[in-house]
C-alpha cells in the first residue's frame, strides 16, 4: 500500500479541538501512539472501526470526514510503454489490413461490374446495331427499338431492388414526400401528373418523381 504523510491533517483538526500533541490525544482518545502513527502514515485502512470511532469524538468530525482525509488509495498502474519492436509491428499489421481491405474492394468492383454486364449484355451487343440502323433510316419507328433499352433496364433495376414511384403519364395524388413539381402549385391530395418517374429502393427514397399539376 502506497503510504504518503498525513501529519500536518491531523495538527490541523489537532488545533481546532485544544489537543497540543500526539501523547494527548493517544490520552484523550484512549487509543494506542502506534494508531496514532499509522493514521498519520496514511494507514487508515490498517485500522479498527472502533479506533477511528473514538479518534473521531475526540477531534468532533464525523467519521466520513476522517476517512475523506485520511485515505489513501494506491496510484493507478501506468499502462506499459510498447518496445520499438512492438510499434513497428503494429505499423505492418495495420497497413497489411488496409491491403486487404482494398483488395476486397477491388474484388467487390469487378463483381458487381461483372453482374451487371450480364444484366445489360443484350444491351450493350445489340443497341450498337440499332442505334446505326436507326441513322442509315431516320424513318425507322423508335417503338421497334425501345425492347432493346426498357428490358435490360428493367431487369437491372429489379436486380438491384429499386423500384418507380409510378410510370410516366399516371395521374394519382400529389405527396411532397414522393413528388417534386416542376412548375405552379398544388396541395397535397390534389391531382397531379408524373412528367419524369423517381424511384424507391426498399424504404430508402433514391429519387423524387417531377410531376406537374393538372390544369
Amino acid at each position: 500500500m502506497f503510504n504518503c504523510d498525513r501529519t500536518p491533517q491531523l495538527q490541523n483538526l489537532m488545533q481546532q479541538v485544544g489537543i497540543s500533541s500526539f501523547k494527548a490525544l493517544s490520552r484523550a482518545a484512549g487509543v494506542s501512539e502506534r494508531q496514532i502513527l499509522r493514521l498519520r502514515q496514511g494507514k487508515l485502512e490498517q485500522m479498527r472501526l472502533d479506533v477511528l470511532l473514538k479518534l473521531c469524538h475526540v477531534l468532533q468530525i464525523p467519521l466520513s470526514e476522517l476517512v475523506a482525509s485520511f485515505l489513501v488509495s494506491s496510484p493507478s498502474p501506468q499502462p506499459p510503454v510498447p518496445s520499438t519492436q512492438e510499434i513497428a509491428d503494429l505499423k505492418k499489421e495495420y497497413e497489411r489490413s488496409q491491403l486487404q481491405l482494398e483488395q476486397q474492394r477491388e474484388i467487390l468492383l469487378q463483381e458487381f461490374q461483372q453482374s451487371s454486364l450480364q444484366l445489360l449484355e443484350s444491351l450493350l451487343l445489340q443497341w450498337p446495331t440499332a442505334a446505326q440502323k436507326a441513322q442509315e433510316n431516320p424513318q425507322l419507328a423508335a417503338v421497334k427499338i425501345l425492347p432493346l433499352v426498357q428490358k435490360p433496364l428493367e431487369k437491372l433495376l429489379q436486380a438491384w431492388g429499386l423500384e418507380a414511384i409510378a410510370p410516366v403519364g399516371a395521374e394519382l395524388p400529389y405527396n411532397p414526400q414522393l413528388h417534386q413539381l416542376l412548375a405552379g402549385t398544388a396541395q397535397p391530395g390534389e391531382i397531379v401528373k408524373i412528367r419524369y418517374t423517381g424511384y424507391l429502393q426498399g424504404d430508402k427514397l433514391l429519387y423524387r418523381a417531377k410531376v406537374s399539376p393538372i390544369e
